[in-house]
């Protein structure tokens, strides 16, 4: 993310040139998310900004909402015109931001996801075995956002988004696809380029490889990154929030800019590698967005179908959980328990927390399952200048991670990449230098920030540390939050690699007699700039 607490943090390069939505800056820092919303809501009814039947981020089945002009089997010569009161035939509207995520079992469910800039008539989603077979044709959801204009410089926005939920599929087996509507049929000999693919989990466990980083944006570093994992030929991906920035500082302060076109950017620039390979996100401090929802996630639930499996998928959309292989993923929010940025502290109750608990220790009884892999968007072990560690995450869950033995933890939040060593209740238990092997059930657990993954990059307060460039230092003065969003200085002695880049991680899983987890960074040249590697024993049952 770009910025920043309420007491200190980088200046999003520009955000002095973009227009405030107008809520008084004395509230601003007081407000919580579902006061934000309930602001925004009354003040631009006030201003006769809402329309008569507006569309929220829920969604609405079937293609009554979005009633296109009459569709079209043929391309009429010519530009495309249509007078300015008229809509687009549905021939010359074309799909992007294509993206597809796991649906709870990942071996027979996959959700694709795609945008539309007009309306259109009957979306749907067609598969098959192969590209030119695409025999099934599965009705597309629409849901539709609504976005006014929040001020005198931003227009209202429309944005069509549908999702289609693909059940019963064979596992481990390549499927074809291709997204249309009335007018625009993948399957025309002029639309072939548009058929996509994507692939199911095995049924049994075999070699995979997951990438994974936090705060993309859009920019050239984030679209160099996106096609370097895309050559790592990925299983999925995981985004540990800060997806597209369309909400510019981050703080969840009402005075926070909000620019929705800002997705559409975003969905298109990641469209070469999420249109084949499951984009598993969850939310940052930049994905709350108070106009849409009282907890700020209405436009989350819009754009994403993610697994349904969480504590409260409507409430928390970036909680939830899933298995690949021999590994259980699981995905938090920690906008939930951050004491940093507090605009939806405590949220969820505490259930999402007990969620947790319950889900850690299911994953840990589950035969097959040798890893546990956790991530969500605050750091609970950092050392740069601009958020360091937060307090809430370490108080919330670092204590269920130990306890359920969690094999690696993957942050974002901080613009760069750094890794501890083995830790156990905050303390080192293991120290692991670049190359190291490292067993978590005896020597604790390592966290990752892998927060490089195109934004502006932040600093440290202490040399870079990383393969060919290494530098340990005994400690690193640094600081984490507290409660009531104040800063705590600490010496730290956990900072083992530190590497000020735009980078990514690559994790190749193997099960067998000797499972593996092997850890990868990788910069956005492809050059390595970390790795090690984590190993279980094998338990009971394992196959």
């Amino acid at each position: 993310m770009t910025a920043h607490s309420r007491q200190s943090g980088p200046h999003s390069p520009g955000s002095a040139d973009l227009p405030r939505v107008g809520i008084p800056d004395e509230l601003a820092g007081r407000m919580s998310m579902p006061e934000q919303h309930a602001y925004l809501r009354a003040k631009l009814s006030r201003r006769g900004a809402l329309r008569t039947s507006v569309a929220t981020a829920g969604a609405v089945a079937g293609a009554g909402l979005l009633a296109g002009s009459a569709s079209a089997t043929a391309h009429p010569a010519g530009p495309v015109t249509a007078p300015a009161t008229g809509q687009v035939s549905g021939a010359f509207v074309a799909p992007f931001g294509r993206h597809l995520a796991f649906g709870a079992d990942p071996r027979t469910q996959m959700r694709i996801s795609w945008q539309v800039p007009f309306a259109v008539r009957r979306p749907y989603v067609r598969i098959g075995l192969k590209p030119w077979q695409l025999s099934r044709k599965i009705e597309a959801e629409v849901r539709d956002l609504h976005t006014p204009a929040l001020s005198s410089k931003l227009p209202a926005v429309e944005q069509y988004y549908l999702h289609a939920a693909l059940d019963g599929l064979r596992p481990g087996t390549t499927y074809y696809y291709g997204v249309g509507h009335d007018g625009f049929d993948p399957t025309e000999p002029s639309r072939l380029s548009t058929i996509g693919s994507f692939r199911t989990a095995p049924a049994r466990s075999e070699e995979f490889v997951f990438t994974a980083f936090g705060d993309q944006g859009v920019s050239y570093h984030a679209l160099a990154n996106d096609q370097v994992i895309l050559g790592q030929n990925p299983s999925f991906h995981l985004h540990a929030g800060d997806i597209c920035y369309a909400d510019s500082s981050g703080r969840g302060a009402a005075t926070d800019v909000y620019d929705a076109r800002v997705w559409d950017q975003f969905l298109a620039q990641t469209e070469s590698v999420a249109a084949r390979v499951p984009w598993m996100v969850t939310t940052g401090n930049h994905d709350m967005e108070a106009w849409y929802s009282p907890n700020g996630y209405g436009g989350q639930r819009a754009r994403w179908t993610l697994p349904e499996n969480g504590p409260d998928p409507r409430e928390s959309p970036g909680v939830y959980s899933f298995t690949y292989g021999n590994v259980g993923v699981v995905a938090l929010d920690a906008n939930d328990v951050s004491y940093e940025i507090t605009a939806n502290l405590g949220y969820s109750g505490g259930r999402q927390t007990a969620w947790l608990d319950r889900r850690l220790g299911e994953l840990r009884r589950t035969r097959g399952i040798d890893f546990v892999v956790v991530f969500f968007h605050h750091c609970a072990y950092s050392t740069t200048s601009a958020h360091a560690s937060d307090g809430g995450v370490r108080d919330a869950w670092v204590p269920l991670f130990d306890k359920h033995q969690v094999d690696l933890v993957i942050n974002g939040h901080n613009h760069v990449y750094e890794r501890t060593d083995a830790l156990r209740g905050g303390a080192v238990a293991k120290t692991v230098p670049i190359g190291e092997t490292v067993d978590p059930a005896r020597d604790g657990i390592v966290y990752v920030t892998a927060g490089g993954a195109g934004k502006a990059l932040y600093s440290f307060p202490v040399p870079d540390s990383f393969e060919g460039h290494v530098k340990d230092l005994d400690s690193v003065h640094t600081y984490h939050w507290v409660k009531g969003t104040q800063k705590s200085e600490e010496e730290v002695e956990w900072s083992r690699v530190r590497y000020t880049g735009f980078s990514f991680l690559a994790v190749a899983a193997r099960g067998g007699a000797h499972p593996r987890l092997q850890v990868t960074t990788l910069a956005e040249t492809g050059e390595r700039v970390d790795h090690f590697d984590i190993v279980r024993r094998r338990r009971h049952g394992h196959h």
